[in-house]
């Protein structure tokens, strides 16, 4: 490259970088840092902690309830202690839950739903402490509950409030960064998606280059323009004042990825990959060192905690108990109801995989004529099934033919909730054909699941059924397994 062609080079990339520059500017000058915003949410958290605590106070001692109870009368001084270490300890309770960072402020649901979390567990353990410790001067417990229930109120609202200050036009643009994917796939696809149906989202993506010509084969909608091809990035994270690099498709040079890394460091630009290569259980992704070699793999996934195991296993037992005594006359009834219509056996046994492909028998109440299978061999139920029963038709509707399930889940060959079991007929057909589909097997098969509640389960789509399971895997809690049971009792099953 000769001196002329160098200048110009330079010329046009210093150019190029002006609009990079003036919005780093217009940032730093017209608008309060995202740090400071964290730091104001802080504060905010903090203060309807307190405002929680002298709430609960005047309600549990200066309203209709004040009478209810025994505890020793004291005045508000004395309870000041309590309400600013109750306050403090939500706050860390808060913090752990990881609310605090920059990149969440716009994260509203996210954010309620860790708030909402962080307060149920700091109520639980602050009743512990209230029970296993004699603090003095003591505490009452329904004051506890009560600044538990106005903590969550006032921290919810106050963060509605925050998130629509903060989503106001003129403030929202300088808190969201600006993103470029770098290829165009499936993957892609489901994240601009996610992104486009949230107005106050953390990213405004910008648009997308070219990687090589199969990209050509997956259309992006008008919505989302090409900018170029691969080779122009640098020119248009300048011109565009992008914040963020997300490489989508790896199947480049790998020299280019290299480069764009290195831009993207020298130019203080954020640099993600997606991991297109790993179909699955992507958040269990984790970089570790081998032999002093670093490697990413997948390591651990929520239930491959014993912790996690024995408390979904303790849900399970007691879940199961009191299932078994609820629902044993609706059982009975309807076991008579179909022997009355079908003479014979009115408990089904079907062998079912498990977890790690272990199979076991699952019992059901009959819901179909006797050797309905006979014939056919094993196949799904579909709409308006000759071989169905009159009665089974209406219990399949309303579950009621899984309730003997309860007695597979005390014995630990089902839980609560997870994927539901399949047949190892049908099985040894699926994960030849369905993509990951085996890998809904690490976990224990469930009465319900995140599938069901979504409407998925019968006669329905495998692949959208596959990636419900794969998420409920990924992101399992307890808390998501207590969402999925009540949520059963709301969402009648289509299966037929």
């Amino acid at each position: 490259m000769n001196a002329s062609v160098a200048d110009a080079t330079t010329l046009n990339r210093g150019t190029a970088y002006e609009a990079l520059e003036a919005r780093r500017a217009w940032r730093a000058k017209e608008h309060i840092s995202p740090h400071s915003w964290v730091l104001i949410s802080c504060l905010g958290d903090f203060t309807m902690a307190l405002l929680a605590a002298v709430a609960a106070y005047l309600l549990r001692f200066h309203s209709v309830i004040k009478d209810i109870g025994n505890f020793n009368v004291m005045d508000f001084h004395q309870y000041v202690s309590h309400m600013a270490l109750g306050s403090l300890l939500l706050l860390l309770a808060l913090g752990r839950h990881g609310i605090y960072h920059q990149s969440l402020l716009l994260r509203h649901r996210w954010v309620a739903a860790r708030i909402a979390k962080a307060v149920l567990l700091w109520t639980a353990c602050f009743l512990a402490i209230t029970l296993a410790l004699k603090l003095e001067p003591s505490i009452s417990r329904v004051y506890v509950a009560l600044n538990g229930a106005t903590a969550l109120l006032l921290l919810l609202a106050w963060r509605s409030v925050f998130f629509r200050f903060l989503s106001a036009p003129g403030r929202v643009e300088a808190l969201q960064q600006r993103t470029l994917f770098v290829g165009w796939n499936e993957a892609a696809v489901a994240m601009w998606k996610t992104l486009k149906r949230d107005q106050a989202c953390a990213y405004d993506v910008v648009g997308w280059v070219k990687t090589n010509q199969d990209e050509e084969l997956l259309p992006a909608p008008d919505a989302f323009p090409c900018l170029g091809d691969i080779n122009e990035v640098e020119n248009l994270v300048a011109t565009h004042a992008v914040d963020m690099v997300v490489v989508a498709n790896l199947h480049s040079h790998r020299e280019q990825i290299v480069d764009m890394a290195n831009l993207c460091e020298r130019e203080m630009i954020d640099f993600k990959v997606i991991p297109s290569g790993f179909r699955i259980f992507t958040s269990g992704l984790r970089l570790e060192t081998i032999a002093g070699t670093p490697v990413l793999g997948i390591t651990r996934l929520p239930l491959d905690s014993t912790f996690n195991v024995v408390s979904k296993r303790t849900m399970d037992i007691i879940g199961a108990l009191v299932g078994l005594v609820l629902s044993a006359p609706i059982v009975a009834f309807f076991s008579l109801m179909v022997w009355m219509e079908s003479p014979g056996p009115v408990f089904y046994r079907q062998r079912r995989w498990g977890a790690k492909g272990v199979p076991f028998k699952i019992i059901k109440i009959r819901s179909m004529r006797i050797d309905a299978e006979k014939a056919s061999g094993a196949q799904w139920c579909v709409k308006d099934d000759p071989r169905r029963l009159k009665i089974g038709a209406f219990m399949r509707q309303w579950n009621i033919d899984e309730l003997p399930q309860f007695w597979n889940v005390l014995k630990g060959e089902m839980s609560l909730v997870g994927p539901r079991p399949e047949r190892p007929e049908l099985i040894a057909e699926f994960k030849h054909h369905i993509p990951h589909y085996n890998a809904r097997h690490h976990a224990k098969p469930g009465m319900t699941g995140w599938a069901q509640v979504n409407g998925l389960r019968g006669d329905t789509d495998l692949g959208e059924r596959i990636q419900c399971d794969l998420w409920y895997l990924e992101n399992w809690s307890l808390w998501l397994d207590l969402q999925v049971m009540l949520l059963t009792f709301f969402k009648r099953d289509n299966a037929y």
